[in-house]
């Protein structure tokens, strides 16, 4: 009787696994996050960002990986959610240049 019930669980499990593989991933997206907070890591450590301007940067990648999350809570990333992503990313790279940039600068 442990026997079919081990074999019973392991067809069900053999069957309910691809379903949950199958959450569409975003490389892209993935990529270009890691990437921009590099840029942020790099401008913190050569001193060209201020701590609170590296807060402030944080944060708005945290508001971008929050988007992607909440896209992928279905399992699909639509074209439309994945366009509002990107432009997000697009909108936080300029901040990260423009800030990386400027004339403030941490003192050594």
């Amino acid at each position: 009787m442990k026997i079919s019930k081990i074999v019973a669980a392991a067809v069900i499990a053999a069957f309910t696994l691809p379903a949950f593989a199958q959450v569409q991933s975003t490389p892209r997206i993935d990529k270009r996050q890691a990437e921009q907070e590099q840029r942020i890591q790099q401008g913190v450590k050569s001193g060209q960002l201020t701590p609170k301007e590296a807060a402030r940067l944080e944060k708005g990648q945290d508001k971008i990986q929050k988007k992607e999350n909440k896209a992928m809570a279905d399992g699909k990333v639509t074209p439309k959610e994945r366009a509002k992503i990107e432009k997000a990313q697009d909108r936080e790279s300029r901040k990260i240049a423009r800030e990386k940039h400027d004339k403030q600068a941490v003192r050594k």
